[in-house]
């Protein structure tokens, strides 16, 4: 009894005193230092757990895999459910677990150092429960867990008063090297303790509840007239599958009272998945094959957000910090953030038919500065959701303040707690982290309101973007275990931020040297934006020449919005990845209207017709075109056309076809001549690669002249000298037969005064006076 005693804190045992005696002769020896590790103080907040692990109170981890009720009320009994497992280098005998109720936690502070502790410190831990509210084992080998169940009935807990407590769940044992009672492992969590509601003002809580993933969807589309959507890969199917990360948003969403925030990229991904769509793969693209979970998981959001607040942050998530700390050096930047806003209310209107608030901005963990709120209100915002451990309070207050901070401007800050928004940002798939995450969220909610139940404040929960399925089951117990509203009361974000301020509240924007290196290090860098330009830019030359603009201006814009996505964080290789794809693609397209090539075109006289051919292989029509020539030596080789006095020729060619354009060419000198033949847009940008081919020009000489006109001339004397003939001999048979009584020639027809035709011409043809080059066609 007397190792017990000690092990609860009531004085040193004859064999404690025995120990510490023998170790003023040791002092140093591990050995020592080992045995007595039980009683040793705890660590500083912070500090690092000592590198030899399983002894002392370390020797068994305990883990609470449940507590049930998770905030119970008179009459309960409270079940904790878990394991204790050996992690020493001995066998553990008559060993029991314990539960420990501790003293009402004065405050939040209060609980964060509670939190902290992880070793048994007598004094300051209670001692254990009495009436047999144990759990015995007989031996616990090294290595070996063992599972545990307590009841114990809620009026058994000596609760004083409403509060929140610290509860300790312990294994105490022996072991063959310290041969009496001592604590050897401990587990602990709070018990928030609010059976009716509370006499007072209750907080009005806000929990956001966030729809985002990371990009899928490329710029690119099918060649068919469909445009069908090609994806990086199939990966957002298993987040829509049953038990994924997003079917559990919804699914359990559906079931508390929250503030859906989604991005509207996210339901035109998916969207798009419920139609026929392709896959990138090594061997090229495939169809995919899951179009039912697509449609299916929109349909459970569409009823699920009926009659919720549903918040719509601009078009794929744009990363603010990163636009107003890197983007602004680059023209044109912020006006894409613009346009994620505009398209924001349009889809999910579209997709979800419900109206969206769009007036809400949401830096990365809410971590702000000036420039950081006046890029997120740049295009329309009036609420920029922050952090208390940004926007920080600057007075001592006593109590957390309501969560709306007019900032100036007519910007509202929406001050979202920073321990409620972080609670579950750990691994949630151990039952044990996510049981203690729970309670802990549970106690901090308890103690707001409790810290002054005379004033009405509304609390903010803003979680992390992508919440795992584990962190969201963790999420939903204890949203739901609030449900009861005996100390909070939900309310919408859109009315959170309509709430009265608090005027004793900071309103001051920090500085942006308080921005966090470790956010600052994870932005956007400088080229993306850069990128992003180039992109732009070769996408309003594209667009001019376009029939149908908004078959390619729509899918881009909305690539250019996914390039400045906040979900870039952490993988900037994927990012770069992502907008040289983005880049190469459109090029890809734009060079689908294209001259084709041609290598030399003759000219066998002064003058002659070139014909250089245009190419469309987009499945629209193109035009607002013009082609021109121009010759490297405008002296020796003139190009005109009788549609621009400046040698343009308009180019207009249908999907799927090609044009022959012509110009009049005039050439003043024999010999080859470079000609460069380029598309222009109407505005005269260039558009696409110039194409350059040879003009062989070979004039008529004089002696050849000379030569044509002699032949020319013999052969009309030739002519000339057989009409004769012919005419005489026609004149002999006539007075030879004049005597003859019917006066009808001697070949029985035509009127006598009349010759016969003359021979066919057999010469050159006609139509074409020497010198008339030929058309020349390539």
């Amino acid at each position: 009894m007397a190792e017990a005693a000690d092990s609860q804190g009531m004085g040193p045992s004859p064999a404690r005193r025995w120990l510490r005696r023998t170790a003023a002769l040791l002092v140093g020896t591990p050995l020592i230092a080992g045995l007595l590790s039980g009683t040793g103080a705890a660590p500083a907040a912070g500090a690092a757990v000592p590198a030899k692990a399983g002894t002392g109170s370390r020797t068994v981890q305990v883990t609470l895999d449940s507590m049930t009720p998770s905030a119970p009320v008179k009459n309960d009994t409270l079940t904790i459910s878990g394991t204790v497992t050996n992690s020493g280098k001995q066998a553990i005998t008559s060993a029991h677990v314990g539960l420990r109720v501790g003293q009402r936690l004065a405050g939040r502070t209060a609980i964060d150092e509670a939190s902290q502790r992880t070793v048994f410190t007598p004094g300051l831990d209670p001692a254990e429960l009495g009436d047999g509210f144990t759990v015995k084992f007989r031996k616990l080998a090294p290595g070996i867990s063992q599972d545990f169940t307590l009841s114990v009935p809620v009026n058994k807990l000596g609760l004083d008063g409403d509060g929140v407590y610290q509860l300790g769940v312990s294994l105490s044992g022996q072991t063959s090297n310290q041969p009496y009672e001592q604590v050897l492992g401990i587990q602990r969590t709070f018990l928030p303790w609010q059976p009716d509601a509370v006499d007072g003002k209750k907080s009005q809580l806000t929990y956001m509840w966030p729809l985002t993933t990371s990009i899928h969807l490329t710029a690119q589309t099918g060649s068919d007239e469909q445009q069908t959507p090609v994806f990086a890969d199939d990966a957002l199917a298993a987040e829509l599958a049953p038990g994924g990360r997003l079917e559990r948003m919804v699914s359990l969403g559906s079931q508390l009272s929250v503030t859906w925030v989604v991005d509207p990229d996210l339901l035109a991904t998916v969207d798009a998945m419920t139609r026929n769509y392709r896959v990138k793969s090594e061997d090229g693209d495939v169809p995919g094959t899951n179009q039912d979970v697509a449609k299916q998981w929109l349909s459970q959001l569409e009823n699920a957000v009926q009659g919720d607040k549903v918040v719509a942050l601009p078009f794929a998530d744009p990363d603010l910090a990163s636009l107003a700390h890197r983007g602004k050096e680059v023209s044109g930047s912020l006006s894409h953030l613009q346009g994620a806003t505009d398209v924001a209310e349009k889809t999910v209107e579209t997709i979800l038919h419900v109206t969206p608030s769009v007036d809400f901005a949401w830096p990365v963990d809410g971590a702000v500065d000036p420039s950081i709120v006046d890029v997120a209100t740049s295009a329309g915002a009036h609420n920029v959701i922050a952090r208390s451990d940004s926007l920080r309070e600057t007075r001592d207050l006593g109590y957390s303040p309501t969560a709306a901070r007019p900032i100036g401007g007519g910007t509202t800050a929406v001050v979202a707690d920073a321990r409620l928004s972080t609670a579950f940002e750990g691994d949630m798939s151990k039952a044990g982290n996510s049981t203690l995450a729970v309670q802990e969220f549970l106690a901090q909610s308890l103690a707001v309101t409790l810290q002054d139940t005379d004033k009405q404040r509304s609390i903010v929960v803003a979680p992390q973007r992508m919440p795992s399925a584990s962190q969201a089951q963790t999420m939903a117990i204890a949203v739901r275990a609030l449900s009861a509203q005996r100390w909070t009361q939900s309310l919408n974000l859109v009315a959170a931020a309509a709430a009265k301020p608090d005027a004793h509240a900071t309103a001051r924007v920090p500085g942006s040297s308080s921005y966090p290196g470790s956010l600052r290090k994870q932005e956007l860098p400088v080229q993306a934006f850069q990128d992003m330009k180039s992109t732009q830019g070769t996408l309003d030359k594209f667009k001019v020449v376009l029939s149908a603009p908004d078959r390619v201006v729509t899918p881009f814009g909305n690539a250019i919005n996914r390039e400045m996505s906040t979900s870039w964080r952490g993988d900037p290789e994927g990012g770069t990845v992502y907008r040289a794809g983005v880049q190469s693609y459109l090029d890809k397209l734009t060079g689908e209207v294209r001259l084709i090539q041609k290598s030399t075109a003759t000219m066998s006289g002064r003058s002659a017709t070139l014909a250089v051919t245009v190419q469309n292989q987009l499945v629209q029509p193109v035009g607002n075109l013009v082609l021109r020539l121009e010759p490297s030596s405008p002296t020796r080789l003139q190009v005109t056309t009788s549609e621009d006095d400046n040698g343009g020729q308009p180019v207009k060619i249908d999907g799927g076809h090609s044009q022959s354009v012509k110009f009049t060419a005039t050439a003043n000198a024999n010999g080859p001549v470079q000609v460069t033949a380029r598309l222009y847009t109407q505005d005269g940008t260039p558009y696409g690669d110039p194409m350059e081919f040879t003009v062989q020009v070979s004039e008529i000489t004089p002696t050849v002249m000379l030569v044509i006109a002699g032949g020319v001339l013999l052969l009309v004397l030739a002519g000339i000298r057989m009409y004769t003939q012919r005419k005489r001999s026609t004149a002999r048979k006539e007075a030879e037969n004049g005597d003859s009584g019917d006066g009808a020639d001697a070949d029985g027809g035509g009127d006598p005064g009349q010759p016969s035709d003359p021979t066919p011409d057999t010469g050159p043809e006609s139509g074409a006076s020497p010198g008339t080059g030929e058309k020349v066609e390539h």
